[in-house]
């Protein structure tokens, strides 16, 4: 055996040592209806009824008296009983969706029968739905008029084929008279038992599914009914109650049909145990009602009431506590739980409207601005374009005070990913790198040096491959070298000066025209560099593609940084295009460069010649040396010993040797002097012209105003600020749903303040 305590919903039905409790009920039939019916409790209900009439039901959990039962439990009479209002039976209109009956006292009668649409319908169906409203003389038209709201429902036909059993739409029936009591309910769908073609297995769920969520409510009560004429325990709606009202706190049981229960029986005694509270303990306690049987469905009210009198006065009912059975005092007992309810519930419930604003300003703030109009969003677009512009200038100038350009790291790569936003520092490196490449591996020869020659491309190599502290070439351009450079199988190939003069005879000879013997026609030096400065052009279109591929991972940074939301529809209306033509712009500018370089030889620069002569004057000064050297004599004179003394005879003979008679050669090697001297010149021209003409003219000075500026936002079209700067439909929808939601706890609150405060006058 199982024992029971206070606030307990379990009982095995024995334990009749508990005495019944029905708080506040002890004293209801003392008072009459009508002193219920005070100003102060009319003003409390009508704050929970108009927080519903704004949508707020389905946002915050308003406290109701919610009536639940088995099918057949004779929940509709007892709603018929309370209210007094005749609900048509025909095809069991009722009870197919939840109808929120609300009655008040007024000094005019009035009908009004209303929908409220379920709130996981389309926004087009609920406002179709929400505009439903019909006020009734009589009562004789409400069967007509809930038949017509079933079918703006869609529910149609019971039976028929489109028919659906049930909607989670609410029917809200409001009706005020000079003799109505203080009181809202909401009757739900009865709970299926078993299934049939009327009413399927999902039929069953749906309406499980809906009673649950009213039941788990915090702030509901539950009117369970039960039917004396089935076992309590096979009634499901009581089962549910124990699982989700453990303690039993909010739960009123109500009996009907007592008039079943065989008089004097131990099945009779039993219901009595029960509605006594000795069975299963309710803090709220239990009612008994008896309703009209099939004979009696012709009794007006009056009659019906007058009968339940007369069953109460006799037999074991007559000793059960007034307060506890018939309509009257349930109706009383109602409202005093009711009214009593809702005066707990009103301060957590206005904290609760309060948060949930709290959070719902939040969440609109972080859509951002509303760009409901081209004129907001082309501000908007301006602002963010004045950011991405001041960005792309500061990386540009180099001034990284910004905390967009965050810290510097110093075991990454200049121009990875971690430093790509001080971007000044990645262009200069990338374009050191560039030329060094060009000293390095811009030729197709690397030229050997003979006697009086300059150390040429040699020492420029010795001073590239290593790096200004002294290392070999940093980071990841090191590792490019020693793959790329001279000692790789595309780096230039190494000729001896033998070999340079026989590389520049073979090519005099097979261009050779009208000069004369010892001489070279200028076409000679144009094949010689053309030939030497094959790899300018692979190299230089490389340096603009790892240019461009910087600046797009840089603006796409910049862009994350200032317009997050709008980066992908920029890319797509505009920085892809101006990337792309910017980059088109460089290869063009590239191909000019090329093809100033396929013309025959022309510069101006002193540079050219001084180099020329330098070259000469060193083949002349080594050549004197030579001489010098081999014409040297020691001889011994009496006085002054041994002395180094020069034989005109052997320097004669020694600088006509230094004459090349081979008048191929002689002219290779002028050749071959003046084209070092060109390719130097050249060398220089072109790496500054890719750097300054190409990458800094075309990819980088034009990011600030081709990428995203002011001056694009106000030359944009209507139609393209709002492609760029209207809010995603999913963003519409959102802000709408949330200010929807503001709009309605925003009233909801106001609602609250002036209820509130009309009591506080009071």
């Amino acid at each position: 055996m199982t024992t029971t305590t206070p606030g307990s919903f379990e009982s095995d039905g024995s334990d009749t040592s508990v005495a019944p409790v029905i708080p506040d009920a002890g004293n209801v039939t003392t008072r009459s209806l009508e002193a219920l019916q005070s100003a102060d409790q009319r003003k409390v209900m009508d704050i929970v009824d108009k927080l519903r009439r704004t949508g707020l039901s389905g946002i915050v959990e308003l406290p109701q008296l919610v009536v639940c039962g088995d099918q057949s439990s004779g929940k509709s009479s007892v709603l018929e009983a309370i209210t007094e209002i005749p609900f048509p039976r025909k095809e069991n209109l009722c009870t197919r969706f939840a109808t929120e009956i609300i009655l008040r006292r007024s000094p005019s009668s009035t009908i009004l029968i209303t929908i409220n649409p379920d709130k996981h319908r389309p926004t087009q169906e609920q406002e179709k739905l929400g505009s439903f409203s019909r006020s009734l003389a009589d009562f004789d038209q409400l069967p007509s008029i809930i038949e017509e709201a079933t079918e703006e429902m869609g529910l149609g036909v019971v039976g028929g084929p489109t028919s659906r059993a049930f909607s989670r739409d609410v029917l809200t029936v409001e009706i005020a008279g000079p003799e109505r009591p203080q009181l809202t309910l909401v009757d739900l769908p009865g709970l299926i038992h078993a299934t049939n073609r009327a009413q399927t297995e999902t039929d069953k769920v749906l309406i499980l599914d809906l009673v649950k969520e009213y039941m788990n409510n915090p702030r509901t009560i539950i009117l369970a009914v039960v039917s004396a004429k089935n076992d309590h325990a096979n009634q499901i709606v009581l089962d549910y109650c124990r699982k989700i009202d453990r303690q039993g706190r909010r739960t009123l049981g109500i009996i009907t049909k007592p008039d079943f229960l065989r008089e004097g029986t131990a099945n009779e005694m039993s219901w009595i145990e029960l509605a006594k509270n000795q069975d299963i303990y309710l803090e709220r306690g239990w009612h008994m009602l008896k309703n009209r049987d099939e004979n009696q469905m012709s009794y007006s009210f009056a009659q019906r009431n007058e009968d339940e009198m007369r069953f109460f006065s006799k037999g074991r009912y007559q000793n059960l506590d007034r307060s506890c059975v018939g309509i009257d005092s349930l109706r009383a007992r109602l409202s005093t739980v009711l009214l009593q309810h809702l005066i707990t519930e009103l301060p957590s419930l206005q904290s609760e409207i309060v948060d949930k604003l709290e959070a719902t300003d939040k969440e609109i703030g972080q859509l951002g601005e509303k760009r409901d109009t081209v004129k907001k969003q082309r501000m908007l677009l301006t602002e963010m374009s004045m950011r991405v512009s001041e960005l792309l200038n500061s990386a540009l100038q180099g001034h990284y005070e910004s905390d967009f350009f965050g810290t510097i790291d110093k075991d990454a790569s200049v121009d990875s990913a971690s430093n790509i936003r001080r971007f000044r520092a990645v262009i200069q490196h990338m374009n050191i790198t560039f030329s060094r490449n060009m000293r390095l591996k811009g030729h197709q020869y690397r030229l050997g040096v003979g006697p009086g020659d300059d150390e040429g491309e040699e020492e420029d190599e010795k001073d590239c491959v290593v790096s200004e502290d002294g290392e070999d070439s940093e980071g990841g351009e090191d590792s490019e070298d020693s793959e790329d450079g001279e000692d790789s199988e595309d780096g230039p190939k190494d000729l001896s000066r033998e070999e340079s003069i026989q590389w520049v005879k073979k090519t005099l000879e097979r261009s050779r025209g009208h000069e004369l013997p010892g001489t070279f026609q200028p076409y000679l030096i144009s094949q010689l560099f053309w030939e030497q400065s094959q790899p300018w052009e692979s190299l230089a279109t490389e340096h603009i593609r790892t240019v461009a591929d910087a600046c797009k991972v840089f603006v796409d940074a910049v862009l994350d940084a200032s317009a997050p939301e709008f980066k992908d529809r920029l890319a797509t209306f505009r920085v892809d295009a101006a990337l792309s033509e910017a980059l088109k712009n460089a290869k063009e500018e590239l191909g000019k460069l090329l093809k100033d370089k396929a013309r025959h030889p022309s510069t101006y620069n002193h540079y050219f010649t001084t180099t020329v002569q330098k070259i000469r004057q060193k083949k002349n000064e080594a050549a004197v040396k030579f001489a010098t050297e081999a014409s040297e004599e020691i001889i011994h004179t009496r006085g002054e010993g041994f002395q180094t003394k020069i034989n005109p005879h052997k320097l004669k003979e020694a600088m006509s040797k230094a004459i090349e008679k081979d008048m191929d050669v002689f002219s290779s090697q002028e050749a071959l002097d003046v084209q070092r001297a060109y390719y130097k010149d050249e060398l220089k021209y072109f790496t500054n012209a890719v750097t300054k003409v190409v990458i800094e003219r075309h990819l980088v000075e034009p990011l600030p105003k081709k990428i995203f500026s002011p001056m694009n936002v106000n030359e944009m079209t209507d139609q393209e600020i709002s492609y760029v700067a209207a809010e995603s439909s999913e963003v519409t929808e959102r802000r709408a749903r949330l200010e929807q939601r503001k709009a309605m706890l925003e009233k909801g609150l106001q609602t609250f303040r002036e209820a509130m405060g009309g009591l506080r006058r009071r």
